[in-house]
């Protein structure tokens, strides 16, 4: 707590001093007075810089006085010095006018680029491919529209905002979304951060971006279920201009969060840039004793080591302290929504769960020859959870809940490394692009979840007329005097080791002037693993093939073919060892660009076929066989940009129907398998004022809709079924310079909302708040 308090006073310290700054607000235009676009500009000596905008236009503000120079910089044109004299508290104005031709040699250099189509995927994804080329759906979601939508962390409505993907209810420490039907792992800058209940999920101040990638992404994901992955892309220091940021934002719950994102260059080199981005939170919920107080650390380092080699440094802390876990649940005889929504199953006196995890990436780039790139990447991820959660060991026909509280800690450590290279070559008529590369990892986890107790003793917690004050004599205790490790042991062990090592390479055929691309690739793969005692071994090659055809100048027809495996423990009745469950995903689909590239759609038709699914022995109880199938298959719809320079949209559709095709019982064929809603459509709307007497205010609108739905069945035979799903929200905004402020309304009808699912004899879900509110104030800079 000191530390979050600590990280608010230095914050809010830092605004005012702001308004004390020097301020340059300018022009840039070329020797007929054309604006320019992308010129640099930067005070000599300092760190403090930006680039114009497409009007030319520029806004400098300075934390310095005197007499300086501002160094002015563009491709193809000397650096200019012109000097400044830098009042605080004051504004001027300053026109540069570049020389003679030198917005010219802009344009050649622009085009030039254009030309090469340089990819705008992350490089995580290790593709030099353009999205629109690549053979499968892949959909990014930007900073500015998280910012836009004011999404805190990732547990919040990121899902929204990509066909298909469904949000699950969660223990509240990490993101647990399905998508097509499947549960998706974590990726961070490309690496597989995924944990048994983890990672801890990102505080949005860190994201630049978030991509989606769907499918089994053949080598990039080979193993683990096939509905694709998730990856995180953070704000990290890079060449040219550092993002600058600072923000304070308030709401419902009691919601106090302020975050700082700084950057630039270190010397006068240009050769060594930094990013330092802090963050801290407190925040209350709409259930009663219900908090979370989290703070973010990360900066990051980027060196220009020689025109051909650069190394980047990133480091993430977060923690967390928040209240019991499971406290979000509730649990009733009668069905779902019979208890108010702001309910909560804990005490006000339970020790708070904490959480920290440190993260590590260091990358490097050689630049081999002209067309030849070898990177190398190193991961490392550490988690520690001390804490407890709460569940219900019974639940009465009159509503009256026996909690139980257990011990949860665990400790998950991961260590990753990729090495990769891309290149490209021709032969004939036929250009290759090839990618070629190894990865290899490790992941532990290691949890004590066998301390538990009956929490109030037999006394139980009625969900109709809640009381709370549970004496805390009556609250469980927990021996930790013996490490994690050592607790993993009880009634089994309760423990997880992975390791795995992958060969992978692909090559993408490219002819008929750029119009045809055939993609073939392959990857082997050793991986050996422990769940609770029980280890898997297996070698398992995964092909994938696609086809990118261009239809017209914008617009691309795809086909895909590619495949994962999931590893399965343990052994039939005969001692048979488990083979992996094996998918296979059959894609086609369109691509778009439209309005000048502003505007982009996919539609896209998917099969997803898992064999080797586990399902109960009829000849023998309590033993499994793998007999069982798996379908997933439907439609997708993504449309996101700007249908004007005012108005954007995000709207996407989704249908989805996951069933059993095989299983050694007959009346399970044909059974939907829990987990996704048939029909999920979503849209957000935003328009900004540009030319009228209300330039600079803008106004958002956007829904989420769920039909037929479920959300995920434990012990329930998959029949799960949820009432539908509709949530309306909006905003109001405005901007002026580098000032923005920001109103949003969640939940505008004040319907009550939830998931969840059956659960033994009773139902259980959790509820989320009824119309809340955000207001932010962001200060770039």
């Amino acid at each position: 707590m000191r530390k979050i308090f600590f990280l608010f006073v230095l914050l809010s310290w830092a605004l005012p001093s702001l308004a004390q700054n020097s301020m340059i607000r300018g022009q840039v235009v070329s020797s007929d007075s054309t604006p320019v676009e992308a010129v640099h500009l930067r005070i000599e000596g300092s760190t403090h810089g930006t680039v114009s905008n497409e009007n030319g236009e520029f806004l400098l503000s300075l934390p310095l006085s005197g007499k300086h120079f501002l160094l002015v910089s563009f491709v193809g044109m000397e650096t200019q010095r012109i000097p400044v004299n830098l009042v605080p508290g004051k504004e001027q104005f300053l026109r540069v006018v570049l020389p003679e031709g030198a917005h010219k040699v802009r344009e050649v250099v622009v085009a030039d680029r254009k030309k090469e189509e340089e990819p705008e995927l992350s490089q995580g994804l290790r593709l030099k491919t353009p999205a629109i080329e690549v053979p499968q759906n892949i959909q990014t979601i930007s900073g500015e529209l998280l910012s836009q939508q004011q999404n805190l962390t990732m547990l919040e409505g990121v899902s929204r905002n990509v066909s298909g993907v469904q949000m699950i209810e969660h223990w509240g420490t990490f993101a647990r979304m399905n998508m097509r039907g499947f549960k998706i792992p974590a990726f961070r800058n490309g690496m597989n951060v995924d944990l048994p209940w983890g990672p801890l999920t990102e505080d949005l101040s860190l994201v630049q971006n978030i991509e989606f990638v769907k499918g089994p992404a053949g080598f990039m994901l080979s193993y683990g279920e096939p509905g694709g992955f998730y990856n995180v892309v953070t704000r990290k220091a890079q060449p040219g201009s550092g993002f600058n940021e600072f923000g304070l934002t308030m709401g419902s719950f009691n919601t106090l969060r302020t975050h700082l994102n700084t950057g630039g260059s270190l010397g006068k080199s240009n050769r060594l840039y930094y990013q330092l981005n802090l963050m801290g939170l407190s925040q209350g919920s709409h259930r009663d004793y219900e908090f979370n107080k989290r703070y973010s650390i990360a900066p990051s380092l980027y060196y220009q080591l020689s025109d051909k080699t650069s190394l980047s440094v990133e480091y993430i802390h977060q923690y967390s302290q928040m209240s019991v876990v499971g406290a979000a649940y509730v649990f009733s005889p009668n069905g779902y929504g019979d208890a108010d929504r702001n309910i909560s199953l804990g005490e006000p006196n339970i020790e708070p769960t904490t959480i920290n995890e440190h993260n590590l990436f260091v990358h490097l780039d050689h630049q081999l020859s002209r067309n030849w790139q070898l990177s190398a990447q190193l991961g490392y991820l550490s988690y520690k959870q001390i804490g407890s959660s709460l569940w219900a060991s019974d639940v009465d026909s009159a509503g009256n809940v026996y909690r139980t509280l257990g011990v949860w800690d665990a400790q998950s450590d991961a260590k990753l490394a990729q090495f990769y290279v891309n290149g490209e070559f021709r032969t004939y008529f036929i250009k290759h692009r090839v990618l070629a590369g190894l990865d290899m990892g490790e992941k532990t986890y290691y949890a004590d979840w066998f301390q538990s107790g009956a929490l109030g003793g037999n006394v139980p917690f009625n969900i109709y007329n809640p009381q709370h004050g549970v004496p805390t004599d009556s609250i469980p205790t927990f021996d930790r005097s013996k490490s994690i490790r050592q607790r993993a042991s009880g009634s089994y062990f309760a423990g997880q080791v992975q390791r795995y090592a992958a060969l992978y390479i692909q090559d993408e055929f490219t002819a008929l002037k750029d119009r045809v691309h055939l993609t073939l690739a392959v990857r082997y793969t050793q991986f050996s693993s422990s769940t609770y005692g029980t280890p898997t071994d297996d070698e398992v090659v995964t092909p994938r093939v696609g086809l990118n055809i261009r239809v017209l100048k914008s617009l691309h027809a795809y086909a895909l073919y590619d495949q994962s495996f999931i590893p399965q423990g343990g052994s039939d009745f005969e001692g048979n060892a488990f083979v992996p469950e094996k998918a296979v995903n059959q894609e086609a689909g369109l691509k778009g660009q439209f309005l000048k590239n502003r505007l982009k759609a996919t539609v896209a038709y998917f099969h997803i076929t898992k064999d080797n699914v586990l399902t109960s022995d009829p000849e023998h109880q309590f033993f499994s066989i793998q007999l069982g199938q798996v379908v997933s298959k439907g439609l997708e719809f993504d449309l996101q940009g700007q249908i004007t320079s005012d108005l954007s949209i995000v709207f996407n559709y989704a249908n989805t129907n996951v069933k059993v095709t095989e299983d050694t019982d007959p009346e399970q064929v044909g059974k939907r398998v829990a987990g996704h809603a048939r029909h999920m459509h979503n849209a957000w709307l935003n328009y900004r004022f540009s030319r009228t007497a209300l330039k600079g205010f803008g106004i958002s609108l956007g829904y989420q809709h769920q039909i037929d739905r479920s959300s995920w069945a434990w012990a329930s035979e998959n029949q799960s079924a949820l009432p539908d799903y509709f949530r309306l929200d909006g905003a109001l905004s405005y901007s002026i310079r580098n000032f923005h402020l920001g109103l949003n309304v969640n939940n505008l009808l004040d319907d009550y909302l939830y998931s969840g699912s059956s659960y033994s004899t009773f139902y259980y879900w959790q509820s989320e708040p009824g119309r809340n509110y955000r207001l932010q104030v962001r200060y770039t800079f």
